[in-house]
């Protein structure tokens, strides 16, 4: 046989209904490789054949043989430079090599195994070493299969769970309000990245009337499908027409209280925190009530900063519970702005690990100040993901700024 030549033969002592194992043969030498080939046909093996290293590779690359057994010392392309190119290939790289020599020198051996090679035979070895090799070889090399096909179908499955996760997102996008004039004199402006994972950050503006608007920034416990879902029900009841007739139906503690009633902790203990503020245009005021939430801050024109915060536990953890209402005591002033934010916006950890923090993110905020707000907005989410060093966020980022214009 010419030493370029490639044969494949189907073995004839497979087990009736099995596929038999495949191993290619890449040697120059024709005597040794015819052989090798009669001896592992004999064993039940299907059987390719290969008289030089391009030959070789064509081979590996389209049949994908489950072990290939490499002569050492061939022309134009040597075993180890065979192991090289194959480890350098993805779609064949995972392939397993018998590396056939005639040589068993310690410092040879330990070159193959740096090129590439997975194991040695020694051209004199037995037909008991042979046997016991090539079985070794092709029991790793059913293991590595079977190891790739189950990552292939874990893979399946994530592409599957992240189609899933951006329809989520999207549905959470469209139920954002549209950013611009809310009324004469306020105007909003927000941010929303939602995670890889998806969480549970909502929020909107329900106007009311023609001087009171009410707004609103949630938080749903856990990542995936079914907390984004549970926070779109938590805001469909915050906006719909049976909360609007009961008593105290636009005060923020009372619309807590009550949606504490409707929104119990979940057998899987999750939970919400929000926090729910009043704009009354007219008066020029503004009453807040949190459950666990404590982010949101008003920058007073003026250039003061008033956190609202107060002390009390996310929806859910107790049944009844009766959460305060919170009035600022100084009327408001054209030019003021409440951020509400969710902890997804500063829980931000650089590479090193170190987190971006409330205090850094309020800065950033406090010192674009004289900038538009909705450019306030864009600037600090670009800020937190050059901290976080790419713009695929751990948690998702929710930031809403609302301004008395006039």
């Amino acid at each position: 046989m010419p030493s370029s030549s490639a044969q494949s033969d189907a073995s004839s002592g497979s087990t009736a209904g099995a596929t038999p194992s495949t191993v290619l043969v890449v040697d120059d030498e024709p005597v040794s490789r015819a052989s090798m080939a009669a001896r592992l046909k004999r064993l039940g093996y299907r059987v390719l054949q290969a008289g030089e290293g391009k030959t070789g590779l064509e081979l590996l690359r389209r049949e994908r043989p489950e072990l290939t057994i490499l002569d050492w010392m061939m022309p134009e392309m040597d075993g180890p430079s065979f192991c090289e190119l194959v480890r350098q290939d993805s779609a064949i790289q995972s392939s397993q090599i018998l590396m056939m020599t005639g040589h068993d020198r310690p410092e040879e051996i330990a070159e193959g195994l740096a090129r590439g090679a997975d194991d040695f035979l020694s051209k004199a070895a037995s037909g008991q070493e042979i046997t016991a090799r090539v079985q070794a070889g092709l029991r790793t090399a059913m293991l590595i299969r079977r190891l790739e096909h189950a990552t292939d179908e874990i893979r399946r499955k994530q592409d599957v769970l992240e189609q899933e996760l951006q329809s989520a997102a999207q549905y959470v996008k469209s139920l954002l309000p549209p950013a611009g004039m809310l009324l004469p004199g306020l105007e909003l402006a927000h941010a929303y990245r939602p995670s890889l994972a998806l969480g549970g950050d909502l929020f909107n503006v329900l106007r009311w009337d023609n001087d009171q608007i009410g707004l609103y920034l949630l938080d749903a416990s856990g990542h995936g499908v079914a907390p984004a879902l549970r926070s779109a029900g938590l805001s469909t009841f915050l906006r719909g027409g049976g909360l609007r007739h009961q008593p105290g139906s636009r005060d923020p503690g009372g619309i807590l209280t009550e949606a504490n009633k409707q929104f119990p902790l979940t057998e899987e203990g999750t939970y919400f925190t929000i926090i729910f503020a009043r704009f009354d245009l007219k008066a020029r005021t503004l009453s807040f009530a949190s459950a666990g939430h404590s982010g949101a801050f008003l920058h007073h024109s003026s250039g003061g900063v008033t956190w609202l915060k107060n002390s009390s536990l996310p929806l859910g953890f107790c049944v009844p519970n009766i959460y305060e209402t919170i009035h600022l005591p100084v009327p408001l002033s054209p030019g003021d702005r409440l951020y509400l934010f969710s902890d997804g916006v500063y829980e931000v950890p650089a590479p090193s690990g170190e987190m971006w923090g409330q205090e850094r993110f309020a800065q950033t905020v406090l010192e674009s100040g004289e900038l538009p707000m909705a450019d306030v907005i864009a600037r600090t989410v670009e800020r937190a993901a050059q901290w976080l060093g790419h713009d695929q966020f751990p948690d998702d980022v929710a930031l809403m700024g609302i301004e008395l214009t006039a």
